[in-house]
């Protein structure tokens, strides 16, 4: 009998260690906010500027890029097929070996040209787990337990690159990425212990263990609680759905499905060219122009960075409550003052310094005094307001768009469209603020106006809907947008209906039960040898 690793199904451990696929992504973007204005950083590698800096800042999102296609189109060398093979579960750590070796290249550095080709191998790990860990997470965790933990990993990385920053030499910033490490190691290490996605087992025909595990997650075993008898019908509908939709590329434009296809991608990329980069990657730049440097600057970048949890924590307390639209609407406005206001600072009152503030090449104006103070506070609301409205609801939205039949390789659209854009401004921002200085923010308030203006326009509210409510709000004859509101959660509602049928049953002690061969039933008390099968 072969040996197997005993599983756990409390459903915090099962967050913590799946999210950590999330906080690879934040892992990277910190290890590079926090090294990039440090010395050793700028003398190792000649103060790398413009275009320079902008592959080696972008050069994860081109591997991530690289990901995401490889799920969609199924490449041999990525995880895509294996997780329909193997399961997501199993292809995870395949996926972590593209971070290993990425990892190891970085910690091994020697030259620019090896510093992009490390983060773009890390990058084909964080595309892949992008779409396959979140995926996994939804399909084992309470719905409850389904939240971002990329934030955290980038507050952790960024003090770590803080404290590395005091090593003197190359041995600061190769401490810092080589410590990259260990959040893969906990992914590998900790994902044996976790149960098969219920899904996944259904799909490839294992209906016993799939109703097992379902049991198990969601009610500790009870086959007759009404949230997963709810939940077993959504995945075998869901399944059915997907054998029925046309072959390809088709089933995401036929039938006005390019609506939903529009919106999962417009949403992602307009998470990225609201300037999210700016505050992300590149905020210890921004802080340059305000004056700041050393200790200063990278305590202030660490406190943007808690700041970030902290809100985008707070957004989980009401996100269902106010809908999708006025937070995608309003947090585009919010975000283009905040973007005005700095860009007018730093154009209005900037000092010009030729040879780059501290020595850093890539900034090139500075403001001091009350201009200054501005530019830092309107950082921190930039922050705030993006970290309660686009971080989350961007991801939130583009996972409710998507019918049956698409839901499956949607989540892979939509994060390719946030990583199409994070590459090409990735590239952009250092050249940017190199030769626009304060402009570069101007663009960015324009382009959240514009986000506005589509979201208004085009994204039909989707919280608390059901998938048929949803149907309606994409179809040809669909109401407009800007009148739609919320409705109800569909999961609820679905467990609600199995506790009104089942309650006469009940009442004479025959309760429903989710047979492990994937059928329900009302079984007597004496005797179930009579009931009526009904096939979900």
């Amino acid at each position: 009998m072969p040996f197997t690793l005993p599983k756990t199904y409390n459903v915090y451990f099962l967050a913590i260690i799946s999210t950590v696929g999330g906080m690879l992504f934040g892992f990277d973007i910190a290890s590079m906010s926090a090294i990039v204005v440090t010395d050793q950083y700028i003398d190792y590698f000649n103060n790398p500027a413009g275009a320079l800096q902008g592959a080696i800042g972008s050069a994860l999102a081109a591997g991530s890029v690289i990901g995401c296609i490889s799920i969609l189109w199924s490449t041999p060398l990525f995880a895509g097929p294996l997780s329909d093979k193997i399961g997501r579960r199993d292809a995870c750590p395949f996926a972590c070996l593209w971070w290993l070796a990425g990892t190891a290249v970085q910690v091994a550095v020697t030259s620019a040209g090896m510093l992009i080709a490390g983060r773009m191998l890390n990058g084909v790990c964080v595309g892949t787990t992008s779409s396959q860990v979140p995926v996994y997470l939804a399909e084992i965790a309470k719905k409850n337990m389904r939240q971002l933990t990329i934030e955290v990993g980038i507050l952790l990385m960024f003090f770590i690159g803080y404290g590395c920053s005091f090593i003197p030499g190359p041995a600061a910033f190769r401490t810092a990425w080589g410590i990259q490490f260990v959040p893969c190691f906990v992914l590998i290490c900790g994902l044996p212990f976790l149960p098969r996605s219920p899904r996944w087992l259904a799909k490839v025909g294992r209906t016993e263990e799939a109703v097992t595990i379902l049991a198990k997650i969601q009610a500790k075993g009870d086959v007759t609680d009404p949230m997963v008898i709810a939940e077993w019908e959504e995945i075998t509908t869901v399944l059915a759905a997907e054998r029925e939709a046309p072959p390809g590329w088709r089933r995401f434009v036929v039938n006005g499905m390019w609506r939903r296809t529009l919106a999962g991608f417009s949403v992602q990329a307009w998470q990225q060219l609201s300037g999210a980069n700016v505050i992300t990657y590149y905020i210890v730049y921004v802080f340059l122009m305000a004056n700041l440097s050393g200790n200063a600057n990278l305590t202030s970048g660490g406190i943007q960075y808690a700041l970030f949890i902290v809100f985008t924590l707070v957004t989980y307390l009401f996100i269902d409550k106010t809908g999708r639209r006025p937070l995608l609407i309003y947090g585009a406005h919010g975000m283009a003052v905040c973007h005005y206001v700095i860009g007018g600072m730093l154009l209005s009152y900037g000092e010009a310094v030729p040879g780059g503030v501290q020595g850093n090449a890539n900034v090139l104006v500075r403001v001091s005094g009350s201009p200054a103070y501005t530019v830092i506070a309107f950082s921190y609301l930039l922050i705030i307001v993006y970290a309660l409205t686009l971080a989350p609801i961007a991801w939130v939205y583009a996972a409710e768009v998507w019918s049956l039949e698409t839901r499956a390789y949607g989540m892979s659209i939509a994060a390719l469209g946030n990583w199409i854009f994070n590459f090409a401004l990735g590239m952009f921002i250092p050249s940017g603020f190199r030769n626009t200085g304060g402009g570069l923010f101007l663009v960015f308030g324009t382009l959240c106006v514009l986000a506005a203006i589509q979201s208004f326009l085009l994204y039909p509210e989707t919280a608390r809907k059901s998938l048929e409510e949803i149907e309606t709000m994409f179809h040809k004859s669909r109401p407009k947008p800007w009148r739609t509101h919320p409705g109800s959660s569909h999961l609820d509602v679905d467990a609600e209906e199995v506790r009104r049928k089942a309650s006469a049953p009940q009442r004479e002690g025959k309760p429903q039960v989710l047979h492990k061969d994937g059928t329900v039933d009302t079984a007597d008390n004496d005797s179930t040898s009579n009931d009526k099968k009904e096939e979900v």
